[in-house]
């Protein structure tokens, strides 16, 4: 048997699944991933800060201006679609219980249909006033791209996704880890399992149907039932065969 006759096999034994999906999964949608050879965090840029000093918590506080001019260039695709991946994992909801739980910020698994997603570290499509939490759209906020988004009342808007230097959800932390330890399968697709705590919940996972689908090794290889290193496209096209 082969690795994706041996994958189909395995989803079709399983009742409750949950996909962990990361930057890798919305390339073909047009979305930079950040630590491949061609990602966000290679990019020469013209500022003197480097993409992690620029998507902090403290630099969006002292340097607006320079935050939202990197984030609308390199982080906010209002144009991108879900590929044949997103609409995969959505279609498994059909005669699967799916959860997704997405590291990604783009909303391309409820573009897709997906209706169980967990956003780990937020989306790009909520927006909120930091003085006076009113709510704004991505809409609202990309007519004021490349400055700075203001509310009405003053306050400046900061887009609700998770920087470096704060916390994730208490509550999305809870329900993925038990999402993930209730599961009879786990497919991790387009991660490379470095960016923590994320990255630690695959460890709550007690079943045998360990799946990793990414490009490159990650440290979970050697403790997967099933590992495929391929585009995600073309792992996707072999399984709908």
């Amino acid at each position: 048997m082969n690795k994706i006759e041996e994958l189909k096999k395995m989803i079709n034994e399983s009742k409750r699944i949950v996909v962990f999906s990361g930057a890798g999964l919305s390339t073909n949608s047009g979305i930079p991933d950040f630590r491949s050879a061609s990602g966000i965090y290679n990019e020469k840029l013209k500022s003197k800060f480097t993409p992690e000093e620029i998507i902090s918590h403290s630099f969006f506080l002292k340097h607006p201006k320079e935050f939202y001019e990197f984030y609308f260039s390199k982080m906010v695709y209002p144009e991108a679609k879900p590929n044949i991946a997103h609409e995969y994992f959505a279609s498994l909801q059909k005669d699967h219980q799916v959860t997704i739980v997405t590291q990604n910020i783009d909303d391309l698994h409820q573009m897709a249909g997906s209706k169980n997603v967990i956003e780990l570290h937020g989306s790009i499509v909520r927006n909120y006033c930091t003085k006076c939490r009113k709510y704004f759209n991505i809409k609202d906020i990309l007519r004021f791209s490349p400055g700075i988004p203001y509310c009405e009342c003053g306050g400046i808007i900061k887009p609700d996704v998770v920087l470096y230097e704060e916390s994730l959800n208490e509550d999305d932390i809870v329900n993925a880890v038990r999402q993930i330890g209730d599961c009879d399968m786990l497919i991790v697709v387009g991660t490379s399992l470095v960016v923590y705590p994320a990255a630690g919940f695959v460890r709550y996972y007690n079943g045998n149907k360990l799946v990793l689908l990414n490009k490159s090794e990650t440290q979970y290889d050697l403790k997967a039932n099933l590992v495929i290193h391929d585009d995600i496209k073309n792992i996707i096209e072999e399984l709908m065969k």
